[in-house]
């Protein structure tokens, strides 16, 4: 990896970023430059996410050394029945070098889960009773005369009519709302984005089952590239200190007397770095 190569990811990184936020939501560069009313939509949080990109990247480029890292991979053990990765595949998800890749998905499908909970969290028809949920399972929930209902399982329309008739929507709307927002935030921050966008998979999943397409497909299918690339998705995040400090069932961490996850970071950064 090299100064230039480290520019160029940045590059991707931005344009990936002004894609997704161009083509899936609209406005988000043309909105109201600040809305307190919807602060999480405000055209100039946008700009600042595509900033914090960008310098991102150029941090990077300025530790790397002037002859670059190689980050060749060293001879590959195998085993019986196993199979190997692609190189390229095995960068992405595993290298820190290449995490910049992953801040434009973080940073757009959280952004659209903050945004989704800070209007639910506003409105007093979700945290004052629930009224907005009890809408929303009643209309999916009915099936009508001529037509196809909303929902295609019976079974999924059963279960949204029980808890509809047992007013479970005076709390597990205010669940929504703080679901919602917590996962957005968590994967803004990089904490923890393994576990955060799985969340947000079930999330989006439950809103399928229940017939509203919306941005689900999109943030859905986003969210499952973060969660096969957790360990260096929230690498220019929280995770860069979570992950050693937690580890995972197979490499216990710090907090229990082990080292956690890690691998040797960019020059600068801290030794054996985690990802």
């Amino acid at each position: 990896m090299t100064r230039a190569r480290t520019y160029l990811l940045t590059a991707i990184a931005a344009g990936l970023f002004a894609l997704l936020s161009g083509v899936f939501a609209d406005g988000l560069f043309t909105q109201h430059w600040w809305d307190a009313a919807n602060v999480t939509n405000s055209a100039i949080f946008t700009y600042v996410l595509l900033a914090l990109i960008i310098a991102a990247g150029i941090a990077q480029a300025r530790r790397v050394p002037p002859e670059g890292v190689s980050t060749a991979f060293g001879a590959v053990t195998t085993t019986a029945g196993q199979t190997e990765d692609p190189r390229f595949w095995r960068l992405l998800t595993g290298n820190v070098y290449w995490a910049l890749l992953w801040l434009p998905l973080r940073f757009f499908v959280g952004r659209e889960w903050l945004a989704a909970g800070e209007e639910k969290l506003r409105a007093s028809a979700w945290m004052g009773g629930g009224s907005a949920l009890k809408g929303y399972w009643q209309s999916v929930t009915a099936v009508p005369a001529g037509g196809h209902p909303a929902i295609t399982y019976s079974w999924y329309r059963t279960l949204l009519a029980f808890m509809l008739r047992h007013e479970w929507y005076t709390w597990f709307a205010k669940l929504v709302a703080g679901g919602e927002f917590l996962v957005g935030l968590a994967l803004l921050v990089g904490a923890l984005v393994g576990v955060a966008a799985f969340l947000g998979t079930v999330m989006n999943f439950a809103y399928e089952l229940a017939g509203s397409a919306s941005s689900n497909p999109v943030l859905f299918g986003l969210s499952v590239f973060l969660i096969l690339g957790w360990k260096v998705a929230g690498y220019w995040g929280l995770d860069r200190l979570l992950l050693p400090a937690l580890g995972a069932p197979w490499q216990v961490g710090r907090l229990f007397g082990g080292e956690g996850i890690r691998q040797p970071g960019p020059p600068g950064a801290e030794p054996d770095a985690p990802v």
